[in-house]
């Protein structure tokens, strides 16, 4: 039950260790260990739990040591990101070449051209940043997702940085690269919302689509409806109203059709 006085939202976020890569028909699958569900007090705890599942990306996808406390030190020579760009430019033209951008998205024309023995903090690592960054804008990243070197090198605004490596990776996604975990929950739920809206024979396909997408799944021994019953549970409000469950992960509040999508 929820009150009807006071709805808060409740961020939760999974930690893990111990990436494997596992093949699945054509689909790409992560497996990642369960972490315990936490709340996000303030912005800060937020962008944490950012780095950690980018931290978690980077290394399932490549087979790095990255930490969220090494987060920052481990990228702002600029290789790994220069590398990383260069593997979306080689799925993005593959999927153009097998007539799969149907969206069109902007492609850049050539790979990224780094110094991958530098020292960070050195004229060459910032150089490295600067290629990876006019990289971003020729991919249509918007200004507003951009970052600018001294953001990494001196620490400037870490925001600005977590958010366009967001960006990429939602980017790398559409070119059929697996996702950071918070960019699929935000794929779900856009699928969830667009699926609502189809008819039956539209929804089977559009199921089939969304299945076939690479991932990264938390194997959790403690099914999601569980844990909101839990937290639910835990409300003393007066004044209540049910939580309906509509199917995995989305409820309905009362006789509403304001749907909440947990996560």
């Amino acid at each position: 039950m929820m009150s009807c006085e006071d709805v808060k939202m409740c961020t939760t976020a999974v930690e893990g260790c111990g990436p494997t890569a596992c093949g699945e028909g054509d689909v790409h699958v992560m497996l990642l260990e369960p972490r315990p569900f936490r709340p996000f007090k303030t912005s800060e705890e937020y962008l944490y739990a950012m780095k950690e599942d980018l931290a978690e990306w980077l290394n399932a996808l490549y087979g790095l040591d990255i930490t969220v406390d090494n987060f920052l030190e481990r990228l702002e020579t600029g290789v790994i990101l220069c590398q990383h760009a260069n593997n979306v430019h080689r799925m993005a033209q593959e999927w153009q070449q097998a007539g799969q951008n149907g969206l069109n998205l902007p492609i850049p024309q050539r790979d990224i051209v780094y110094r991958p023995d530098v020292h960070p903090g050195t004229f060459q690592s910032r150089d490295n940043i600067s290629n990876f960054i006019s990289w971003c804008r020729k991919l249509d990243i918007k200004e507003c997702l951009l970052f600018e070197t001294d953001d990494l090198v001196l620490r400037k605004n870490e925001k600005s940085f977590i958010l366009c490596l967001l960006e990429i990776a939602r980017r790398g996604s559409k070119f059929g690269m697996p996702a950071p975990l918070l960019v699929q929950m935000e794929e779900e739920i856009d699928a969830e919302l667009a699926n609502g809206d189809l008819d039956c024979e539209c929804q089977e396909v559009f199921s089939e689509l969304m299945s076939n997408k690479p991932q990264i799944i938390t194997n959790d021994l403690r099914s999601l409806h569980e844990r909101v019953v839990d937290l639910l549970g835990r409300c003393t409000c007066p004044s209540q109203f049910p939580m309906i469950r509509v199917s995995e992960g989305k409820y309905r509040i009362g006789d509403t059709k304001i749907l909440i999508f947990v996560r």
